[in-house]
């Protein structure tokens, strides 16, 4: 059903229950309450080390509320990594009135007697980008698993033969991530018996400097000549993986997730492989249409939640997954630069001129 058509449907049902208050001498109907009054909406973002949050979520789910409900109220919280921030964030949101809160926690686990509490309170919780535990009452995201099928296929592909004649070394993410764990699953699925897996790393807090001393050390156990390979989670990790493969001078097949405008000039130069791209707008929009739909107090429509997952405190939860796009130095202009994320000029910096003109991005 598209947006336009739950509108109509939407405006329909007001005025139905518009009537039925009067007939009932001002008895409030259910929902109505909520049709009327000001939505206001609560987003709780994990960090901003990693550049997407301020670049792209927090502004595409902001403008998309705003398309959907001019008067909302948001209120944003940054919780800066910090598993116990977020939690007194989501005190202060329920203390502000937020209807709704969409949050992307930090520690999917550990914010789960906050999502209890906001459910206690009558708050919606729309779960992004990660699935927090608890009741929550939809999701969206990318489907996960798949992401790291394809990081894993990308590997295998960009190793050739050289597979089965050294190791690779794999750096999984924030073990607090219920992301990071599919990440792997999807990984391993593919990697597991084709390749030999020297060292492996779970990354706390998605922080590079933890990558590249991970990857420094790996290095130094390992050997310089017997890595063929490295799996990176996400960019972020891939970049201080980079710095500490370029110190050993050691250029390897590295994968990585986000599309970010570094592991993009990475691609180009040839010290990255591929990333994957999981274009922001799509998740924020449906997200934000979530959000202002139970603010409203709107049964979500099965278009926006086709499909139902388990969390990791065995709640049910309607949900969105959307299909991740591999990117490499062959498809940065249909991708990337096509959706909008980066402009050619913004790419092609100088240093990065003559990679663009090889690469075909003028």
């Amino acid at each position: 059903m598209t947006r336009t058509l739950r509108g109509a449907i939407a405006l329909a049902g007001a005025a139905a229950l518009s009537l039925g208050a009067v007939s009932m001498s001002g008895a409030a109907q259910p929902g109505a309450a909520a049709a009327q009054e000001q939505v206001k909406i609560g987003l709780l973002l994990p960090e901003s080390k990693t550049t997407r949050y301020e670049k792209f979520d927090r502004p595409y789910i902001e403008q998309k509320i705003k398309e959907l409900a001019p008067d909302a109220q948001i209120d944003y919280y940054n919780a800066a990594e910090s598993a116990t921030t977020q939690q007194q964030q989501v005190n202060t949101a329920l203390t502000k009135g937020n209807q709704v809160l969409i949050l992307d926690a930090v520690d999917s686990k550990s914010i789960q007697s906050s999502v209890q509490k906001a459910h206690d309170a009558g708050v919606k919780v729309v779960a992004y980008d990660r699935l927090a535990q608890g009741p929550v009452d939809a999701y969206v995201s990318y489907d996960n698993r798949k992401v790291g099928e394809l990081q894993g296929r990308a590997l295998l592909d960009a190793l050739g033969d050289k597979a089965e004649s050294g190791q690779i070394v794999m750096h999984n993410g924030s073990p607090t991530d219920p992301n990071a764990a599919e990440f792997k699953a999807g990984a391993h699925s593919v990697l597991d018996g084709k390749v030999k897996i020297g060292k492996e790393y779970d990354t706390p807090n998605w922080d590079p400097n933890n990558a590249n001393q991970q990857m420094s050390g790996a290095i130094s156990a390992l050997g310089k000549d017997n890595i063929v390979g490295v799996y990176s989670a996400n960019d972020g990790l891939a970049a201080g993986i980079a710095t500490a493969l370029k110190a050993a001078g050691i250029n390897v097949p590295l994968t990585g997730q986000d599309a970010q405008l570094d592991a993009i000039q990475r691609i180009l130069l040839g010290t990255q492989t591929i990333t994957i791209e999981k274009p922001y707008k799509p998740e924020a929009d449906i997200a934000a249409t979530m959000a202002v739909d139970l603010a409203e107090g709107k049964e979500l429509p099965k278009d926006l939640v086709p499909l139902t997952v388990t969390s990791g405190s065995g709640q049910k939860v309607p949900a969105n997954l959307l299909t991740p796009i591999v990117v490499d130095k062959d498809n940065i202009g249909d991708t990337v630069v096509k959706d909008g994320l980066y402009t050619v000029d913004e790419i092609c910096t100088p240093a990065y001129e003559a990679a663009c003109q090889e690469a075909g991005l003028e």
